[in-house]
């Protein structure tokens, strides 16, 4: 399989990069960047042409994909053109900024037929793995509640590159990049958020509580708090509530702004619970007679989305994580997210 990188400008490119060009039968062909400096360098690095012209990169048929990495902004019409051109997509996510080009290239990835992956490394982990079967074993009783926290001191340390503080480039801050990650966990185990019962007021009570009549419901919506701790114009402090299907909340939960911070997952059922914390994993429900136990045994890691990718273009295996619907799926969650971190207000699905 031959792939073109394309840009250097996320802090996961050459991470990806590597883990391609370890992948037998797999090779790196070509780089294009928005900076023709930082690519031909990197060019270089890998030991393959720079190709300034990325038509030049989708005419190209000895290309079987690309490895989208450039900024955000760009997504949504550099992807479009490659999907167009019949080239297999692997991106980093978000897919895009905005729902109308994500459903655009979602439509034009299917009618092509091409084989999507979008970097949802989370949903191989051996510990969520686990949590999200105890989730729909039935074992915790109807889910209620899921909390995920992933943060980072990215600000505080300055590691983090500056261009990640650009609004026009990246979309947003802090959620938009390492919240991506409880988002579309909450997404896999809460399922993307539908109508939700609500109690009812007044005459509409009185009706509601008459036998046969359905309850009433409104969309399911999303609230945001997003501050600011170091002045960089977005947010590195970020929460967000949204509401699911029967009732259930999902809480993300990220930012730049905290050292030694632990991966956190946390799901509530009416009948017990699962935690995560970093790589422990512990539940209750009544198989523990209600008492927190710590998980010994965990199922083993999925492929890598990098290799679910290659092989899903190389040996037509099935994709399992990140595919095109979850990304649209991830956009939409996300493009309310901010809508209503703008607003200050719910904002509705």
């Amino acid at each position: 399989m031959n792939i073109a990188m394309i840009s250097s400008w996320h802090v996961h490119a050459r991470g990806y990069a590597n883990d391609f060009k370890a992948i037998p039968g797999c090779s790196i062909t070509a780089v294009w960047d928005e900076n023709p400096d930082a690519g031909r360098a990197w060019a270089e690095e890998l030991g393959c042409p720079f190709v300034a012209d990325y038509e030049e990169i989708l005419a190209d048929p000895s290309i079987d994909g690309i490895a989208m990495t450039a900024p955000t902004c760009l997504h949504g019409d550099m992807l479009l053109r490659a999907a167009k051109a019949g080239k297999h997509i692997f991106t980093e996510k978000v897919l895009t900024i905005g729902t109308e080009e994500a459903l655009a290239i979602a439509q034009a990835v299917k009618e092509n037929h091409l084989k999507f992956v979008v970097s949802f490394p989370h949903r191989c982990r051996p510990e969520l793995l686990y949590a999200k079967s105890l989730a729909d074993s039935g074992k915790l009783g109807q889910i209620t509640y899921a909390r995920v926290r992933n943060a980072h001191n990215g600000s505080v340390a300055g590691w983090l590159p500056d261009y990640f503080y650009d609004e026009a480039l990246c979309g947003g801050g802090a959620m938009i990049d390492l919240g991506a990650h409880p988002m579309y966990l909450l997404n896999w185990i809460l399922g993307q958020p539908k109508s939700v019962p609500v109690a009812c007021a007044g005459e509409t009570a009185q009706a509601s509580s008459t036998a046969g009549q359905a309850a009433e419901s409104r969309a399911a919506d999303v609230s945001s708090v997003f501050t600011q701790v170091t002045g960089r114009g977005v947010e590195d402090n970020a929460v967000s509530v949204i509401s699911y299907e029967n009732g259930a909340i999902g809480v993300s939960e990220t930012g730049f702004v905290t050292p030694n911070d632990p991966f956190v997952l946390e799901i509530r059922g009416t009948k017990g619970g699962v935690s995560v914390r970093g790589s422990e994993v512990s539940y209750c429900c009544g198989e523990t007679e209600d008492k927190w136990v710590t998980v010994d045994t965990l199922p083993e890691a999925l492929p890598s989305p990098q290799q679910q990718w290659v092989d899903a273009v190389t040996k037509g295996t099935p994709i399992t994580v990140g595919t095109i619907d979850d990304a649209v799926a991830l956009t939409i969650l996300m493009e309310g997210a901010y809508k209503a971190a703008r607003s200050g207000e719910r904002h509705e699905f």
